[in-house]
């Protein structure tokens, strides 16, 4: 799922697209879960791999579920690590968290981006 397809970031109540994935409410192509997170394909790839892992529970960005709870970052990490593994991504691969509207961020449910699979070009400008 691209982060295009998520919600307003002036309405943090309604319910996000990643919300209706981790309910079966909309379908993905999940590659890999756990008890607190979910991993799956991204409509929109920007590599020739590119997964988004997503925490059950949601937080609007990186920085809020470091501050409350570190525990579940840790695990989004690990499963980003997993998910690398099982792809095949032993030669390198990027793990990005967009953090506010600049960042591009549009789906305020943290989530990683896990790219790979191919020579990863520069970042940012």
């Amino acid at each position: 799922m691209s982060e295009h397809d998520g919600i307003d970031d002036k309405d943090d109540s309604a319910e996000t697209l990643f919300e209706r994935i981790i309910a079966r409410e909309v379908p993905a192509d999940i590659v890999y879960e756990t008890d607190t997170t979910i991993a799956f394909r991204d409509i929109s790839p920007q590599a020739a791999t590119h997964v988004l892992v997503v925490p059950k529970t949601r937080y609007r960005d990186v920085a809020e579920l470091a501050a409350a709870d570190p525990r579940l970052l840790a695990d989004v990490v690990t499963t980003a690590a997993r998910v690398a593994e099982l792809e095949g991504l032993g030669g390198g691969y990027r793990v990005v968290f967009n953090t506010g509207a600049d960042a591009g961020q549009t789906v305020f449910h943290v989530h990683v981006h896990l790219l790979g699979g191919e020579q990863l070009g520069s970042f940012g400008r």
